[in-house]
């Protein structure tokens, strides 16, 4: 893809979409340019990738074609106040916090502008990212392909109505925190039965990610792959019935409504 992009703000998402868009080589390295407030995070951030970097916002915003806001919810007012009269027309911009509205983004802007709203997610860095895309009427087709097609060299993407977006961080922007507990939880109950540490760790990775992969390849319900582990009277059932028992699922669904809840929350 023969487009510059920009990231204003560098951390941990920023640089795992940067990542996984290096590994893909859909972008050359000299068409990203970064822009973030620490002279040592650029540092760190123009050692790790070799990508082109600037302490001016307003520099880059003139720079770029897709121009991804990578910082806080809270601080987006302030960014687009400063780069609202140095963006161009065909600029597209992204934004990737948690409940950042289209609605909200225009009229920061003051203008009408290119926007597109996302939700990804950490994974990215390993090329297995989630995100979730909506965008505004201006947008056109092959630009909304084009940035799906950013999204998809470092995972997969969903097109959501907007109305959706704010349920996208409990069930996959922020999920893989609730996965890694249930890693870490597994392995201690490996360690407790004797299991060394890295190969308790090992284990209940694959596991997880070969669960995973049966529900993305073989297109069955959760449900019936559970029951296919699930032989009668044996060990798997028992443990299923003692989660059912601790309340495992609702859980889940509780911690998903909180996330979801702060997340329409952080965007006011």
């Amino acid at each position: 893809m023969d487009k510059k992009i920009g990231f204003i703000g560098c951390g941990k998402m920023a640089q795992a979409m940067i990542g996984g868009l290096i590994d893909s080589n859909l972008i050359e390295r000299n068409n990203i340019i970064v822009s973030a407030k620490s002279n040592e995070t650029l540092l760190k951030v123009k050692a790790l990738y070799e990508i082109q970097t600037l302490q001016n916002n307003v520099e880059l915003a003139t720079k770029v074609d897709y121009l991804f806001l990578a910082v806080k919810p809270d601080l987006y007012p302030t960014i687009i106040d400063e780069i609202k009269d140095s963006i161009s027309n065909h600029t597209v911009i992204i934004t990737i916090a948690a409940g950042i509205t289209l609605e909200g983004v225009e009229k920061s802007f003051g203008k009408e502008v290119k926007i597109i709203r996302t939700m990804p997610n950490t994974p990215s860095l390993v090329r297995e990212g989630m995100s979730a895309l909506c965008h505004n009427k201006i947008v056109t087709d092959s630009e909304l392909n084009e940035v799906m097609a950013i999204f998809n060299s470092f995972g997969k993407c969903e097109i959501v109505n907007e109305n959706l977006m704010d349920a996208i961080p409990a069930v996959s922007g922020s999920s893989p925190a609730y996965v890694y507990l249930m890693i870490e939880a597994l392995a201690d109950g490996a360690v407790l039965q004797g299991i060394p540490r890295k190969q308790a760790y090992n284990l209940a990775a694959q596991a997880v990610l070969g669960a995973a992969k049966m529900v993305l390849e073989t297109e069955l319900h959760p449900g019936e792959l559970k029951d296919q582990v699930c032989t009668p009277g044996g060990a798997t059932i028992e443990a299923i019935a003692e989660l059912e028992k601790q309340g495992f699922r609702s859980s889940i669904i509780a911690a998903m409504e909180r996330c979801t809840t702060k997340s329409s929350a952080l965007g006011k």
